[in-house]
């Protein structure tokens, strides 16, 4: 497997970022909601896979496997997720990009991922998807969504510091590829590290959160999660929002700052991405 040096891939990624902050916000909006919607397929697999999984532990492992590989498309394909981008940062502090280009690029790409992530939430709750295994499968969704709504504001925003921390990590890894093996290969146990470690990303959220809400709106499924003894009061689009998604988004945009400049400091001289282009 042929690597870049970490003083290569971070140079190469703060120019790659450099020329995300100058596309149309037209493009980068298609181009989220594409991330947002193979992040959604990632957390449509993992509990496909694991929700039938009676021991908790050996259900994270396996949810761990599978949901790597959404970021590992997300990087062969081009599309734009948020949470790899907050690293963008450096690319302002190395003189390469404009504040004004970074901030755009932020806000039409969330936007993209939530409307990506959501579109894809409510297709599989209004389809029938979540009719996998006769039912138990749509109370899994709703359980986790609710679950996620009811965290404390303080603890969300710390697991979603440690969670970018090792998406950013998996971003470059697969910058440093050069091929495609490469870089599903260093996107891999970053990623399953966060999933099994139950950290908290907010593209997944999008995507996890308005498929409970949705799956709530089936009356079959609200009275099995119900019959299960799901507590649905946490369940709410405030709590989501203000709850959940603002801390977690908080503190994945502190955790991919950290490791950006991190990164920067410790490789960034010796590849020259302190200069400033003219």
């Amino acid at each position: 497997m042929n690597l870049r040096s970490p003083a290569e891939a971070m140079e190469l990624y703060i120019g790659i970022g450099a020329k995300k902050t100058l596309r149309s916000s037209a493009s980068l909006i298609v181009l989220g909601v594409l991330a947002g919607f193979l992040i959604g397929m990632s957390g449509v697999a993992a509990a496909t896979v694991s929700y039938a999984i009676e021991n908790p532990s050996l259900a994270r492992l396996v949810s761990g496997m599978v949901f790597p590989f959404g970021l590992g498309i997300v990087l062969m394909t081009g599309a734009e997720l948020w949470t790899g981008n907050s690293m963008m940062t450096v690319c302002v502090a190395a003189g390469r990009a404009k504040c004004r280009g970074m901030f755009r690029n932020w806000a039409c790409v969330y936007a993209g991922n939530f409307a990506g992530a959501a579109a894809l939430a409510a297709a599989c709750a209004f389809a029938g998807q979540f009719d996998y295994g006769g039912g138990p499968l749509a109370v899994h969704t709703i359980q986790l969504a609710a679950f996620k709504c009811d965290m404390n504001f303080v603890s969300a925003l710390i697991l979603g510091f440690l969670c970018n921390i090792l998406v950013c990590i998996a971003v470059i890894g697969g910058t440093a590829a050069r091929d495609v093996i490469g870089r599903v290969a260093a996107v891999f146990l970053p990623i399953s590290f966060f999933v099994i470690g139950g950290l908290e990303h907010c593209e997944a959220n999008m995507y996890l959160i308005s498929a409970g809400r949705f799956a709530r709106l089936v009356p079959g499924y609200e009275a099995a999660a119900l019959a299960a003894g799901v507590d649905l009061a946490p369940l709410t689009w405030g709590r989501f929002l203000y709850g959940n998604l603002l801390p977690v988004t908080l503190g994945n945009l502190l955790g991919g700052m950290a490791i950006a400049f991190l990164l920067w400091r410790c490789h960034g001289e010796r590849s020259g991405a302190h200069e400033k282009t003219p």
